[in-house]
């Protein structure tokens, strides 16, 4: 290297967050002795392999390096067009393997089988044959051997584990020693395997010609309806998006299976991104399939729609003028965005940093009672985060015994360490209570106990540590990466497709619990749509009564079973319009307009294309008026009225016949926005400061019947009355949907109106640790998404 430059070790790149094109580093040198001591105490890079933020290495080989280590774990096979030196040859040790390959007796990345040291489950280790490739043994002469033999194709996934696993067996030393080992070898082998590709390595999917031929006769389908006037602009819209992202999604299936199976796995391009070294899903996407859909030029406040005409080519076919036109638009965004996105984080950091500084680990322990009670989070049915990532690292509250043998799993204020986590996550504790940062009765700071684990050591926290800065730094630095993300894909919309349906995921018995429901009439005969909000269903063992799954029912969705049926997995329960809310009729009758009037509180849209008329309740000033469509009987007796909300489509007609369970409106859903964090930092800053949401939801504080009042000065009275015979009144606009109906039971803390709830309501009704919970999962949600992953003690 020419000039006076020095040099910098290439695992500490990720934690720099530097690279090579030309980057410059400041150096400091201490002077005084403390200075030096403190330097080589805190900040030695041999001293820092683990992040703080999670307690996952933070010093992971990447780009050459895990592409090295990957290329000579893979194994192949002899095939038609080559042939594998020493193929299935039997080898006493690792060294006459290493002896054969360097005499070429061998291939690199042959099948062999040899006699290694492999570690079994209970810990112990064992001399025994193994399959393995050569590039594998090789690899393993490096590792300590208390690890075992890995036998296993190596990824930077796969490599992080494996360096968290070699520091909590051997300690920092041995790992550092390590790290520097598979630092040379990777960039050896990356030079060795000369690694390059060609245009000829991006393959195009022999499928994708008829794929998009069928998503376009389904578009033009769609289309067709519309033009009818059987659905309307915003249905058709959301349902072409939706076809264009179920193609896409297939399309890339094809593509990557297709790439995987090339040259047995020895495609570059593939190589390149199953190991994690560059590239991902989306871009491989869009080299080999189709760009997909992209987001709308944004003006400020329009929101970034999608634009229903996908990119069609993709980069190895070239793009047509205006395709390359929508596409640099979304690039240009996405640059735009990050210059300012960067100062945002920045703020929300120092605004974390002010408040959470004097943070210090005061005390040993503080002695209190108190604690939160964990368990596993949940979304519906499917496991977002389990008990065991909660709890680890943590200190227990109780003793903690198993309830099967009575066993005792964990004592009061011990740390809960792997082994423990594990035992609990195995039985049949649904959650334990841990001590929290947010419980802890410190009169300064916080004590050890509450916190529990530092992260960065493994070890319980000394006092003295400035946990409030480290929690700050967790939470900000992500915050400057998640702004970047938006560019990487270049604007292309990643839109989730609305689900539409629960299909029982067990066999079971299905039960209902206050359901309840009004035959209707449809294209397919007889169905039973379901009218309550707050109905859900369980799904029964047979011969345990044990309960396996409960799930919520939506409002105005069509059931397909009874209560007491047996089903087998993969059955459909119930299904329902993902585009539109519905309000649905209870009764027979006749329907009555009240003030629905044209060019006050409605408007006629018609559709230039179809000519279909529809009427859209509007905002209106004059609050006396509040449209309605109530249901009269033969007679004209009135039997009950229904609230049309701003925004919806009425679909009934003055005076036409009505039968139960009929649609009267719709309301749209907003699908098919795009989601980066630009969202997600305001609302993460939105979350922190408790800030009250700009359209709160009405939330009943008591549990009760729910009966509708009448209206008062453009507010909806609705009295919830509880057993015990307390009364509450709360006033809805009428601008909102009202979720809840006459005889409706709810429970406190639950909305009566759309809309978020606001924290300080949570805060008066279940308490302030229901807070906590909320506001821990609502910013970690935010993370979650853009698949950072940070411990939650941080942000407690």
């Amino acid at each position: 290297i020419e000039g006076k430059a020095i040099q910098l070790h290439p695992l500490v790149c990720t934690a720099f967050n530097a690279d090579f094109d030309g980057d410059q580093m400041a150096v400091h040198l201490p002077l005084g002795n403390a200075a030096i001591l403190e330097a080589q105490v805190l900040m030695l890079a041999a001293h820092n392999i683990l992040n703080p933020a999670n307690g996952t290495p933070i010093t992971v080989p990447s780009q050459d390096m895990v592409l090295g280590l990957y290329y000579i774990t893979k194994g192949r096979r002899t095939d038609d067009t080559r042939v594998v030196k020493g193929q299935d040859s039997n080898f006493y040790s690792p060294e006459e393997v290493i002896i054969a390959y360097n005499e070429k007796e061998l291939d690199l990345h042959a099948f062999i089988k040899v006699r290694v040291n492999v570690k079994q489950s209970d810990g112990s280790i064992v001399n025994k044959l193994t399959e393995t490739t050569v590039g594998r043994v090789l690899f393993n002469q490096l590792v300590p051997e208390e690890v075992g033999y890995i036998n296993e194709l190596l990824t930077k996934k796969s490599l992080r584990d494996i360096i968290g696993e070699v520091v909590k067996m051997t300690g920092m030393a041995r790992a550092s020693q390590f790290l520097d080992d598979i630092k040379e070898l990777g960039f050896k082998m990356a030079f060795q395997g000369g690694l390059s590709f060609n245009l000829q390595d991006v393959n195009i999917p022999v499928e994708k010609h008829t794929l998009l031929e069928q998503a376009a006769a389904e578009v033009e389908e769609v289309r067709n309806n519309y033009n009818m006037g059987f659905i309307t602009n915003n249905e058709r819209y959301n349902q072409i998006i939706d076809i264009w992202t179920r193609i896409n999604n297939r399309l890339t299936t094809f593509v990557m299976t297709q790439l995987s199976s090339d040259n047995q796995g020895f495609n570059s391009v593939y190589m390149m991104l199953d190991s994690g070294a560059r590239g991902s899903k989306e871009q491989i996407r869009q080299l080999c399939g189709m760009r997909g859909l992209m987001a709308k030029p944004q003006k400020s406040g329009s929101g970034g729609d999608i634009i229903e005409n996908p990119i069609l080519s993709n980069f190895k076919e070239g793009l047509s003028v205006l395709e390359y036109f929508i596409s640099t638009h979304g690039a240009r965004k996405g640059l735009a965005d990050t210059a300012l996105k960067t100062a945002d984080a920045g703020y929300l950091t120092r605004r974390l940093h002010d408040v959470a500084q004097d943070m210090i680990v005061n005390d040993n322990d503080c002695g209190t009672l108190r604690g939160m009670y964990t368990t596993a989070l949940k979304d519906q049915e499917d496991i977002v985060e389990p008990l065991f990532d909660r709890i680890l690292g943590r200190t227990s509250l109780h003793d903690v015994y198993n309830p099967l043998d009575n066993t005792l799993l964990v004592g009061a204020g011990e740390d809960i360490n792997e082994e423990v986590a594990k035992l609990i996550e195995e039985s049949p504790l649904e959650g334990i209570e841990i001590r929290s940062v947010l419980t802890c009765e410190s009169k300064r700071g916080v004590c050890a106990l509450c916190y529990g684990r530092n992260l960065a050591s493994g070890k319980r926290v000394q006092k003295g540590e400035a946990v409030g800065v480290i929690a700050a730094q967790s939470i900000g630095e992500p915050g400057t990466q998640l702004t970047l993300r938006t560019f990487h894909v270049g604007g292309t919309a990643s839109n989730i497709a609305a689900e539409s349906n629960i299909v029982a995921k067990f066999d079971g018995v299905i039960e209902f619990e206050n359901i309840r429901t009004v035959d209707t009439q449809t294209e397919e005969g007889t169905v039973q749509v379901v009218l309550g909000r707050s109905g859900e269903f369980k799904i029964v063992e047979p011969g345990t009564g044990r309960v396996i799954v409960t799930n919520n029912i939506p409002y105005g969705a069509f059931l397909f079973v009874k209560e007491g049926d047996k089903l087998s997995k993969g059955d459909k329960i119930c299904s329902w319009d993902p585009y539109n809310a519905v309000i649905l009729s209870e009764f027979a009758g006749k329907a009555q307009f009240d003030a629905i009037i044209e060019g006050v509180t409605f408007r006629e849209e018609s559709d230039e294309q179809t000519g279909h008329r529809e009427k859209v309740i509007i905002d209106t000033r004059d609050k006396t008026k509040n449209p309605s469509v109530q249901i009269v009987d033969k007679k004209g007796e009135f039997i009950k009225g229904y609230n049309i909300p701003v925004g919806a489509h009425v679909s009934v007609d003055e005076g036409e016949t009505i039968q139960t369970g009929q649609i009267i409106a719709k309301i749209p859903r907003a699908t098919g926005k795009t989601r980066d964090i630009t969202g997600g930092l305001p609302r993460v800053t939105e979350l922190f400061e408790a800030r009250n949401p700009s359209n709160p939801a009405v939330v009943t504080e008591i549990d009760g019947v729910v009966t509708l009042g009448g209206v008062k000065r453009g507010n909806r009275e609705i009295t919830i009355e509880s057993k015990d015979g307390e009364v509450k009144k709360y006033l809805v606009p009428l601008s909102k949907h009202i979720l809840v109906q006459d005889n409706d039971f709810v429970k406190a803390g639950m909305p009566l109106s759309d809309g978020s709830i606001s924290p300080a309501d949570i805060l008066s009704i279940k308490g302030p640790a229901a807070v906590q919970e909320y506001l821990v999962n609502g910013i970690q949600e935010v993370y979650r998404l853009q698949g950072v992953k940070i411990n939650d003690k941080h942000f407690e």
